[in-house]
């Protein structure tokens, strides 16, 4: 009876070590990430080795879609510098990255479209129609760039097909899992682009260049945050990429179709008005498009977190370093 009394604890402590291992070890399957984001380039202006261009693929996956284009090579060398991809940037070009998902047709969104295309592989470039008609008109021309497209000038190289989207209709990309739906911005004198990525019942949302409803004399950012609201409250929307692309002092005149921190949180609180106070704190934040010099963009982090009366989880990414949302 001694040595059954002895024997017993240990068997119980061992058997609670058990359950609570388990246990700890469900609760971190369900906080497993949903996506996992590659910044290739994070500014705007003129750093060309650094422009707006994200990779986004479902947590395991080597599928991935990239939202913008900007900048793709050297994000891609930055990323297997830092051990993001253990790959090379060839493999990483032509068999991760399968579709292009482009907001608008400036260049710092699409120049790493273009420039790669000689050594890129058969894919898909995604858009609002005025954004692809303005690639087959201006860039894949025979005049500009070889026409690596299937649409426009002769010959067509029938590398890239385009592949118009209708507003708020999801298309699946083959071989990632994901399926995206594409809501029109104002951005200065023309229409950009916000996309809504879903893997599962996980979402992130990404927007292109826009400037605030107020300024833009539009309806499109309030439209949209009273789309994604409703995932905001049931914790399906992981994070929303959105552009800051100038410090407070600069004038609402010379915005260009951008924000800064005092109108990105004048948005943040027509976005709460339809989420309900307090649901925003600690809600995923990724700052986007900042725009050189780097004394303005120190400043507008600053002025960002100073600004933060949401408790929002403020990131600011970095060049080829993933995230995990």
């Amino acid at each position: 009876m001694r040595i059954n009394i002895k024997v017993m604890p240990f068997k119980f402590s061992r058997l609670l070590v058990l359950c609570l291992s388990l246990a700890l070890s469900a609760g971190a399957q369900t906080k497993k990430s949903a996506f996992y984001i590659v910044p290739l380039g994070i500014k705007g202006g003129i750093d060309e080795s650094n422009l707006s261009a994200y990779m986004v693929g479902a947590t395991g996956s080597n599928g991935y879609i990239c939202l913008d284009a900007g900048t793709l090579h050297y994000g891609i060398e930055k990323a297997i510098g830092k051990h993001t991809f253990k790959v090379s940037a060839e493999k990483v070009l032509k068999q991760y990255i399968k579709g292009y998902f482009i907001s608008h047709a400036h260049l710092d969104h699409v120049s790493g479209l273009i420039i790669n295309s000689p050594e890129d592989s058969t894919k898909n470039i995604y858009g609002l129609a005025s954004c692809l008609e303005t690639l087959k008109t201006h860039y894949f021309t025979w005049e500009s760039w070889a026409n690596f497209t299937d649409e426009g000038q002769k010959p067509q190289l029938k590398k890239y097909s385009y592949k118009p989207m209708e507003p708020k209709k999801p298309v699946t990309v083959d071989g990632t899992g994901l399926t995206v739906q594409v809501f029109p911005l104002s951005h200065s004198n023309l229409t950009g682009a916000a996309y809504l990525v879903k893997s599962n019942d996980a979402y992130l949302l990404y927007l292109g260049d826009t400037g605030p409803d107020e300024v833009e004399k539009s309806t499109r950012l309030r439209e949209l945050w009273q789309a994604v609201a409703p995932l905001i409250n049931k914790e399906q929307l992981k994070a929303i990429m959105i552009e800051v692309s100038y410090p407070n002092e600069q004038p609402d005149k010379s915005l260009f179709g951008h924000l800064t921190p005092n109108w990105l949180m004048k948005e943040m609180s027509v976005l709460e008005s339809y989420t309900g106070t307090g649901k925003l704190k600690n809600f995923n934040l990724i700052v986007t498009h900042v725009k050189p010099p780097e004394k303005n963009i120190r400043k507008l982090m600053q002025q960002l977190k100073q600004q933060n009366s949401f408790g929002l989880n403020l990131i600011f990414p970095q060049q080829g370093k993933a995230i995990r949302l």
